[in-house]
């Protein structure tokens, strides 16, 4: 929540009767406003230093003696840790987590340029791994969104390298980050890092499937083990943050389908063998069913819509009028939860979800048939139709939904006010 956000809206709360003017002054002390360009300028001018020295030093790496090479990187090490928690103890966390970001970034330079310094040319990812270990428990000491992300990428930085260069997948790295940050979210379901470390874990997942030369759709059972990981979530928006990415790509996947499955061209690509992958996307599956019950989100069971394996069927309009059903479906699904909760921003996703799938049905299945002056015509006039009307139905859901309860003690005090 931002200072100017609390200046603009704030008034409003208190003429409504939600908080007094007294709840106001101590909402707006909590946010000074001036606090987050105070903690940005440090952390700006640090890195502008930083890059400053690392130029002369880069312009002159190849001159410099080996041992003052490592004595310059273990400086640089110690300093960055050293200065990240005397700010921390001063009070500056976003500063001081800044500064144990560089130093981890260092600590990982470090090991790649001692390595070329002195030829250890290795032939396995054991170096590299330290760097992950680092940043996996520099993020539990520190407790960072920061220190989250860099290790996220980290972890998919050397595991490329492992694909890319060694020809083989890291398992311990992938292990790591899996098993170590995801036991970290699970005790600190931010939204952020939920986010961050399933897109990182859906990228060491696509990376398994080309080392292994799999079928691309066996991608969909680690990615909705992620998803089923979420239902057993306590934190509803850290659920819903961890199940984004994996939705999204099978979103993304389905309206590929749609769009480009025109033959059986595709077969080779997409199609494992049938009763291993049910199996193993089914017992995924059922993981995801026993968590939605026992959080009480059976309302989010549509959302496997998404992973019907239409690509069996024959391609062309069989294939075509099969995915945009499950299109249509979903999209009404995510309208159906989000009219029954009053969410607007699922209304908004639905709202989004369902245009898609109609500008989807409409390419595919009217372009051979119209002329292409009629053809954007119709398609932009149904479209900014569809728009109007959905966002009218929203408009009249969210004004009908019933006003939030006062809060006690401002309902005690209106009372308090009122004539005897």
């Amino acid at each position: 929540m931002s200072r100017k956000f609390l200046e603009n809206e704030s008034p409003g709360w208190v003429a409504d009767g939600l908080i007094s003017e007294a709840q106001r002054q101590q909402l707006l002390a909590r946010y000074p406003p001036e606090a987050q360009a105070v903690g940005l300028l440090p952390l700006l001018g640090s890195v502008l230093v930083g890059l400053s020295a690392l130029s002369v030093v880069a312009a002159n790496w190849q001159g410099l003696p080996a041992v003052l090479r490592v004595a310059l990187l273990l400086g640089s090490l110690l300093g960055a840790y050293g200065a990240g928690a005397y700010f921390l103890r001063r009070g500056n966390a976003d500063l001081g987590h800044g500064l144990i970001g560089l130093g981890l970034i260092v600590f990982g330079a470090s090991i790649i340029l001692v390595s070329q310094l002195y030829q250890l040319v290795g032939y396995d990812v054991s170096g590299l791994l330290a760097w992950v270990v680092a940043g996996v428990a520099l993020s539990y000491v520190y407790g960072s969104r920061l220190l989250v992300l860099l290790t996220v990428v980290i972890g998919a930085a050397v595991q490329t390298y492992c694909v890319q260069v060694l020809g083989s997948f890291s398992y311990a790295t992938a292990a790591l980050v899996a098993v170590g940050l995801g036991y970290y979210w699970w005790r600190r379901p931010a939204v952020v890092s939920s986010t961050v470390l399933a897109t990182g874990l859906l990228w060491q997942a696509g990376l398994l499937v080309i080392v292994l030369h799999a079928k691309i759709t066996w991608f969909f059972v680690p990615a909705m083990a992620i998803y089923a990981a979420g239902d057993w979530q306590a934190s509803r928006s850290g659920a819903r943050a961890l199940q984004g990415p994996p939705l999204v790509a099978a979103y993304l996947f389905m309206v590929g389908l749609a769009t480009f499955g025109e033959t059986d061209t595709y077969a080779n690509v997409l199609r494992p063998p049938l009763l291993p992958y049910l199996l193993s996307l089914g017992a995924v599956f059922a993981i995801s069913v026993v968590g939605k019950r026992a959080r009480g989100r059976f309302d989010t069971l549509l959302d496997w819509l998404l992973l019907l394996p239409g690509f069996y069927l024959p391609g062309g309009l069989p294939l075509a009028v099969a995915t945009l059903v499950v299109l249509y479906a979903h999209a009404g699904s995510v309208l159906a939860r989000a009219h029954r909760q009053q969410d607007s921003d699922q209304l908004t996703v639905g709202a989004v979800l369902f245009v898609v799938a109609t500008a989807v049905a409409y390419f595919k299945l009217t372009w051979a048939f119209l002329d292409k002056s009629l053809f954007f015509l119709l398609g932009g006039v149904l479209l900014l139709g569809l728009s109007w009307y959905l966002r009218r139905r929203n408009a009249q859901t969210l004004a009908a939904a019933p006003p939030p309860a006062q809060p006690a003690a401002s309902k005690g005090a209106d009372e308090a006010t009122q004539p005897s």
